[in-house]
């Protein structure tokens, strides 16, 4: 099992280049998408620290997730 959330470190790598590719993007659409991909590197990243007790790796990601939602909220201004 170890060996398995081990392997997580690789599919949080990939949904956090993929984000960064998509916040980047100029439409709203993708920029979106962008941050529900970070969101999901954080929960991968959150998981694979738990089981490799990375405390730090957490921690960042906690925050992270919190400027992930800001980010969402900004995209999609009050009108």
């Amino acid at each position: 099992m170890v060996e398995v959330l081990n392997l997580l470190q690789w599919p949080a790598m990939i949904c956090s280049v993929v984000a960064a590719w998509l916040v980047g993007a100029q439409t709203k659409r993708r920029r979106t998408q962008g941050f529900w991909w970070f969101l999901m590197s954080n929960l991968l990243w959150s998981v694979w620290g738990w089981q490799s007790h990375a405390w730090a790796i957490i921690a960042l990601q906690v925050a992270l997730a919190g400027l992930n939602f800001r980010g969402l909220a900004k995209n999609h201004p009050a009108k």
